[in-house]
């Protein structure tokens, strides 16, 4: 069953409207730098998945199947026909699970800090536990752990203020299921290889969790791909370096007709 979403919705109609899929364990907002460069120019639609923001929490698992069928409700409520889709890491991985589920309707893919590897089980059991260790302790010891994975230790320390705030507002029930959800996720290699449409592959050179060859990876599975690697940034360089992952998003608009 599908979750009626919160989602921000700003910008005009000209152009194929932009939609924003944020990470874990974060809400929309982590794309305002992206919604204010680009809102002046194309509608941008930048929801909170379930779970997270302010969209209803699910417990239990959500796979990444439920979120995608959330953003196709969305897009039918929002009566988009088609849109150009950017995911972030495990936004990402939903864009991937948005293309096998309605493909037809993108006409642009931008994956960000992501991976197509299915989970092994070593990694299963590690993210299993860590979504137990959410509902027994809450969400700020794990925020101060991973915040200089997630940004670079050297970023603004506003951005590092902002990321640290998304992770303690997360629910951490919403955050357990989809960690859970993740753990069984599939592999999307051979998806990626049937992707008819332009694509945009970014990553942090600095990113410990989805380093530059595994970006590489992604931009060799795609047919029709491009491949920036932005310095100084880690894992967001959406805010970490806004201005060059914005310079790089806007080259890759352009591509795209209408």
């Amino acid at each position: 069953m599908t979750v009626s979403l919160a989602y921000e919705d700003k910008g005009t109609a000209t152009g194929v409207p932009l939609l924003l899929v944020h990470g874990h364990p974060f809400d929309h907002t982590m794309w305002d730098p992206q919604i204010e460069a680009f809102a002046p120019h194309r509608r941008v639609v930048a929801p909170d998945l379930r779970g997270y923001g302010a969209s209803p929490v699910v417990p239990g698992i959500t796979p990444l199947a439920a979120f995608a069928a959330d953003l196709e409700a969305l897009l039918d409520e929002l009566g988009l026909e088609s849109v150009i889709l950017a995911g972030l890491s495990m936004g990402g991985q939903i864009a991937m699970e948005c293309y096998d589920r309605f493909g037809d309707r993108i006409r642009g893919l931008v994956l960000a800090d992501t991976f197509a590897e299915p989970e092994t089980p070593e990694g299963r059991r590690t993210r299993n536990a860590m979504a137990d260790r959410l509902l027994r302790e809450g969400m700020r010891g794990y925020a101060d752990e991973v915040l200089h994975k997630m940004v670079a230790p050297y970023a603004d320390p506003d951005v590092q203020a902002h990321v640290h705030r998304m992770m303690t507002a997360t629910p951490p029930e919403g955050a357990a299921a989809a960690l859970r959800g993740r753990a069984e996720r599939p592999d999307y290699r051979p998806l990626l290889a049937r992707v008819t449409v332009p694509a945009l592959v970014v990553v942090g050179e600095d990113d410990e969790y989805t380093p530059v060859p595994v970006a590489e990876t992604l931009h060799a599975l795609l047919p029709d791909s491009t491949l920036h690697v932005v310095k100084d940034a880690a894992h967001m360089p959406n805010l970490e370096r806004p201005e060059e992952f914005n310079a790089a998003l806007a080259a890759f608009l352009d591509r795209i007709p209408g």
